[in-house]
């Protein structure tokens, strides 16, 4: 399933996406990161260094959100399953269908929860698990936020913190960290840099002088990460083997945690161009825990 892409520093390996769509998901929610993630380039403008691979699972060849547009599923969720250890970063849409989910205790669920198994069993690899807007109930649900700090919509935060405190008391009792953010990055890669004022990731100060962020600083150390031995020792160290995991809040938020991705694991200047292109304004979220790479 691997691609490569031609770098002046040689091939890289493309990074696989795999969407997981359940029934009633939000088009935008969908469409907003997809957007994002199939402009990154590593190489600023040129399409054969293309830096994200997308596929879409679902429950059935067709999945509808809640405006009405159905998608084509590449996989269904069996595959998707047997497949899980051949993507590097699992994204979960919310929208109005997430209630359902939920009810029924349906996938993703189990989806989401196999996923940050591999990570724990197996840290080589580094994986994302990102979930937008209202698609981080799911996330809630399965108990992985437990110890994390995580967000939501503006609308569900009520919601979020009840599940959370559910899957707290069917777990080790560890609580979630449920924050009025833009979007919450737990397990970061850090790159030290010398002036903070200049971190390209992070919110340092918050406009309306609420709570500051205690992150440091993002990375675009993907590449290497997956090389180093130490940082394979320091990811297994972390809760949930290192998995970087990513809330964000609505709609746009989901843009702006997409950006963040694209800097982590391509590069601020991809993630800043496609901004660009975009004629979108990049607004940062916080991180929270993390490692130096």
């Amino acid at each position: 399933m691997s691609a490569v892409a031609e770098t002046p520093d040689g091939p890289v390996e493309v990074i696989q996406v795999l969407f997981a769509l359940h029934p009633g998901f939000g088009a935008q929610e969908l469409c907003g990161p997809l957007e994002i993630l199939s402009k990154a380039y590593h190489k600023i403008n040129d399409p054969k260094t293309k830096a994200f691979e997308c596929t879409f699972a679902a429950a059935s060849q067709g999945v509808t959100s809640s405006s009405s547009l159905t998608i084509k599923a590449d996989i269904d969720i069996k595959t998707a399953h047997e497949d899980l250890s051949d993507y590097d970063v699992l994204i979960i849409p919310g929208g109005d269908g997430v209630e359902t989910v939920l009810k029924n205790n349906s996938e993703p669920l189990e989806l989401i929860k196999a996923f940050a198994k591999l990570q724990i069993s197996d840290p080589s690899k580094e994986r994302t698990l990102m979930a937008i807007g209202t698609g981080s109930l799911l996330l809630a649900q399965t108990g992985i936020l437990q110890g994390m700090a995580a967000t939501t919509h503006p609308d569900y935060y009520t919601k979020m913190e009840i599940i959370c405190k559910d899957a707290a008391r069917r777990g080790d009792l560890e609580q979630t960290d449920v924050m009025e953010e833009n979007y919450v990055v737990n397990n970061a890669r850090f790159e030290l840099g010398e002036k903070l004022e200049e971190n390209p990731f992070v919110l340092n100060k918050r406009p309306d002088g609420r709570r500051k962020s205690i992150a440091r600083k993002g990375s675009n150390a993907w590449k290497e990460s997956v090389k180093r031995r130490e940082s394979n020792a320091r990811r297994a160290s972390l809760k949930l083997g290192g998995l970087r995991l990513i809330t964000s809040g609505g709609i746009t938020s989901g843009l702006d945690a997409s950006l963040y991705l694209v800097a982590a694991m391509v590069s601020h200047e991809s993630a800043q161009e496609v901004a660009r292109v975009m004629q979108y304004s990049w607004n940062k979220g916080v991180t929270v825990e993390g490692i130096d790479v």
